[in-house]
């Protein structure tokens, strides 16, 4: 049984720094972008980042680039995203994904076509 456990969130204040981490079991990350959506109140899901399995390249939403860094440790099995300079509107359940999906797709509004989903961990960015 695949699983995606996300850890990490909670409340910062505004410029703090949050490490998520997504732990996977049931496979090996081979051949599969990884990474992280959010979803604020309200809104829609949106892709934050992604990283490939295959050769390590990153990407990111432009409202996060130079703010965040995702990285993978493949001997843990686990993603993880530092987040710093966070501000109020980076408040939102993030949620770690896997699946094909092209990097392209993962910033585009839409259903993301994922096959694993984790259940979610909340980041509050709150003064």
């Amino acid at each position: 049984q695949v699983q995606l456990v996300e850890s990490g969130g909670g409340l910062v204040q505004p410029g703090g720094s949050l490490r998520l981490s997504c732990e996977v079991s049931g496979l090996t990350l081979d051949y599969y972008y990884i990474g992280w959506f959010r979803q604020a109140p309200g809104k829609e899901r949106e892709g934050v980042s992604c990283i490939s399995s295959g050769d390590g390249s990153t990407y990111y939403a432009d409202s996060v680039k130079g703010r965040f860094t995702i990285s993978r440790d493949s001997a843990k099995n686990t993603v993880y995203l530092q987040m710093n300079f966070l501000k109020p509107e980076d408040t939102a359940v993030y949620y770690c994904a896997l699946g094909d999906l092209k990097p392209v797709g993962w910033f585009l509004p839409g259903d993301y076509d994922m096959d694993y989903w984790g259940k979610g961990t909340l980041v509050t960015v709150s003064s």
